[in-house]
């Protein structure tokens, strides 16, 4: 059976922050990397690579130094399927909210202090949703603190090349310094899908739902995933998105 490749489209936007998109065989893709010249990007920086050899069929300013909103829980969620793989963490596990997770605001799923979810649903609202404090809590989780957690996000960084990118936070929001690029994008979205490609169990997730269990008794909650190419561009498979005001009006 032929072997489908996947592409990696990574764009840094004037309009909305980042966008970071995986697709099998998509022919606009290849088109663009064929074709660049003809490209009318609103884009700043724009990247696509193909993920298996990591060659870059087009790139625009790929170096360019831009925040990237949510499209930071790339690398917090490679750490985490890294932890999985290592057998340090289980899908099952329970993962108890913090004040400080539950505070962080932006895109949310308004998990409350001393909640408890399992990985997998924390994976969810962190793929579909965007959850802030979702991704915050597993941060926590993992390493002891967020704090903790960012320092190994940049040192995975680093081991990547991505010379152009430092984290301030695990969650993407806005923070002087907390940048990267369209091409150090890539170069986690490629380590994330490539080594482990269990991600797309959650990308390809159009909507979902699960249920708070609180002090305050039972609520369900519906997931509706971010990422609106799933259902507009053919082929497509992930990854995700994020926006801010910093990150828009750069």
């Amino acid at each position: 059976m032929k072997k489908a490749a996947i592409f990696i489209l990574s764009l840094l936007l004037c309009i909305s922050s980042g966008t970071m998109v995986c697709a099998t065989e998509p022919e606009t893709l290849l088109t663009v990397a064929q074709d660049g010249e003809g490209l009318d990007l609103t884009a700043k920086s724009a990247v696509v690579m193909e993920a298996g050899s990591g060659t870059i069929l087009y790139q625009k300013d790929k170096d360019m130094k831009l925040p990237p909103a949510s499209v930071t829980k790339v690398m917090s969620l490679l750490l985490i399927f890294e932890e999985l793989d290592k057998g340090n963490l289980k899908y099952s596990d329970k993962v108890t909210v913090s004040e400080h997770a539950a505070s962080m605001g932006g895109s949310q799923v308004f998990l409350e202090p001393g909640e408890s979810q399992t990985v997998d649903t924390m994976l969810k609202c962190i793929v579909i949703s965007s959850a802030n404090d979702a991704v915050v809590s597993m941060a926590e989780h993992i390493a002891g603190s967020e704090g903790a957690f960012v320092k190994r996000m940049n040192e995975k960084a680093k081991q990547l090349g991505m010379k152009n990118t430092t984290f301030k936070n695990s969650c993407g929001l806005d923070i002087k310094g907390h940048e990267t690029s369209a091409y150090d994008i890539a170069l986690m979205s490629r380590e994330l899908t490539t080594k482990h490609p269990d991600i797309f169990k959650y990308t390809k997730i159009w909507m979902d739902k699960f249920t708070h269990e609180t002090k305050k008794g039972t609520k369900e909650f519906g997931l509706s995933n971010t990422n609106k190419l799933l259902k507009q561009y053919n082929g497509c498979t992930g990854l995700k998105t994020g926006s801010t005001s910093t990150a828009s009006s750069v």
